[in-house]
């Protein structure tokens, strides 16, 4: 085996790690394939001989790939959805290589809630969590990259940390809340009307902004009945959603490539679900308290 297949064998070990790692922090899977591409460009122009930590040096530069891409993710303003979802379908991600299964599997191991928080964070913060938190990386070697001293990337990540896990309710609401709303998302993905049904107090209202759909004005719907086939048009979509806090109450998002593209929160009593609001609106979505619902 010559150097060049050595090395190529060497990157190909790391290169699950590396993905993980891209994956976390740019919330896209066709962006991290990317980063991680880019990595193995620049090992290839680096003489492999002066790398003493094959592993460390990896991450480092990948990290740094992923924090360029943050930084000018920062510095234009996001296509809508809609253009996203035109721009980037189905039919062109498969021809790019891109498995959609594969990533809505990886997205739901990884968690959707924790990748829509995550986009909330500034990209030094998002690095340093991702790193530090995910992957054991010390602050010694995550501050440079961040251009920061360990003391602040600490700072850095452990306000991350608070962001992430936001102010979960008591764990005898959350238990309670967290059931109804795990059933509501289970129902919705199976289309089972009845279980809905049983989930909804007979008067139950659902609010949707404009965004959600394509009337220019609010969607108001009352009845069981009526809110339960609403949640019936909706469960393609349901496969793009997960558990969530919304300002500390059990909620859903839905975040179609880790892209937080509308929420649900949910007003109980008695064990039923009363109201849902549904929230797109862009300017409207940054006003929520989005925090990861742990196990």
């Amino acid at each position: 085996m010559d150097e060049r297949d050595w090395l190529a064998a060497q990157f190909e070990e790391h290169r699950p790690r590396l993905r993980a790692i891209a994956y976390r922090i740019l919330g896209s899977l066709s962006e991290a394939d990317d980063a991680v591409q880019d990595t193995w460009l620049r090992l290839n122009r680096t003489d492999a001989q002066t790398v003493e930590n094959l592993g460390g040096w990896l991450t480092t530069v990948v990290s740094r790939v992923c924090l360029n891409a943050l930084r000018s993710r920062e510095h234009r303003r996001e296509d809508p959805l809609d253009a996203v979802v035109e721009r980037d379908g189905l039919d062109d991600r498969r021809e790019r290589g891109i498995d959609p299964e594969e990533e809505a599997l990886l997205a739901d191991s990884v968690g959707l809630a924790l990748l829509v928080v995550l986009d909330t964070l500034s990209p030094a913060e998002r690095v340093a969590f991702v790193l530090h938190d995910m992957f054991a990386v010390p602050f010694e070697e995550i501050g440079p990259l961040i251009d920061r001293t360990p003391a602040t990337t600490r700072q850095l990540a452990s306000r991350a940390r608070r962001r992430v896990k936001g102010n979960p309710p008591p764990e005898s609401d959350l238990v309670r809340q967290r059931k109804v709303v795990s059933a509501y998302l289970a129902a919705t993905r199976a289309g089972d009307f009845d279980a809905l049904l049983a989930l909804l107090d007979p008067q139950v209202v659902l609010r949707a902004d404009t965004a959600v759909g394509p009337s220019p004005t609010p969607i108001l719907l009352r009845g069981a009945q009526t809110v339960a086939k609403a949640a019936l048009a909706s469960t393609g979509r349901a496969l793009t959603t997960q558990l969530a806090l919304l300002d500390g109450s059990v909620g859903l998002v839905m975040a179609p490539h880790g892209r937080l593209a509308l929420v649900l929160a949910f007003t109980m009593a008695d064990g039923k679900i009363t109201e849902i609001d549904v929230i797109a609106e862009p300017e409207r979505l940054p006003e929520v308290e989005l925090a990861v619902l742990e196990d």
